[in-house]
């Protein structure tokens, strides 16, 4: 990175507090140490624990979210750079999905459409009033779109980033257990169920297994995202919620 570009990025970062993004590099850091001290065990995945020991420190500090933000907007910033970068690997495999385009399409309207369904006959049988209904409808489907749909839609888009998020660690932790118990072995059927399911989370838990596996993922993730955005408006004006 040359001289010039760093200028620039000191330029965005020194009007505003880094304790933020050093807490959140640090976080992480410590809970990437954790994760290949156990063996790169899914249910301690470095998002997990950075997650908490970031809620743990602004907890007890007691830091406002906002004050926090100011300085970790940073890595926000690079949430879009970093969803980009996941054309790499689909693009190395470019020749695998264009031989699996029908299996694929077919799957992830079927597999969209279930994770909708479902998430809906769930919250009712618990009697979950329709604000709580029309917010569990984006769960499997990454963090920004599914806020943009559940505005759209009349739910509350801070509680679906809350449910995307939840979706994606309980995926991780347990989804590539099931599969591998399943006897799933295809990286592209790995990749595949993990982006569809677990959406970013999913996506980069997949690169961990290998390029193939994450470029599935990441197909996936795009893909449910635009399923469930023209599933979920239709259905929720079908039933009339």
């Amino acid at each position: 990175m040359s001289t010039t570009r760093l200028s620039e990025i000191w330029i965005y970062l020194a009007p505003t507090p880094l304790d933020g993004l050093l807490l959140t590099l640090g976080a992480y850091l410590a809970g990437l140490w954790i994760f290949e001290k156990s063996g790169r065990r899914a249910w301690l995945n470095p998002v997990f624990i950075a997650i908490g020991l970031v809620i743990a420190v602004l907890a007890a500090t007691r830091t406002p979210y906002a004050t926090y933000f100011e300085g970790a907007q940073f890595v926000h910033f690079l949430l879009g750079p970093a969803t980009v970068a996941l054309a790499v690997p689909l693009y190395a495999n470019v020749l695998s999905v264009k031989r699996l385009a029908v299996p694929v399409l077919v799957t992830v309207v079927v597999g969209a459409v279930f994770a909708t369904v479902s998430a809906l006959a769930i919250g009712w049988l618990f009697g979950l009033d329709r604000t709580l209904l029309l917010t569990l409808t984006t769960k499997s489907v990454t963090t920004p779109v599914a806020m943009g749909i559940t505005e759209r839609i009349g739910g509350i888009p801070s509680l679906a980033a809350v449910m995307v998020m939840f979706t994606g660690m309980s995926g991780i932790a347990f989804g590539l257990a099931s599969l591998r118990l399943a006897r799933v072995r295809l990286p592209q059927a790995l990749g595949f169920a993990m982006g569809l399911g677990c959406h970013g989370i999913g996506t980069a838990e997949s690169l961990r297994v290998n390029q193939t596996a994450g470029a599935f993922a990441a197909l996936a993730m795009g893909l449910t995202a635009i399923v469930t955005a023209l599933f979920v408006p239709a259905l929720v004006r079908a039933l009339g919620i």
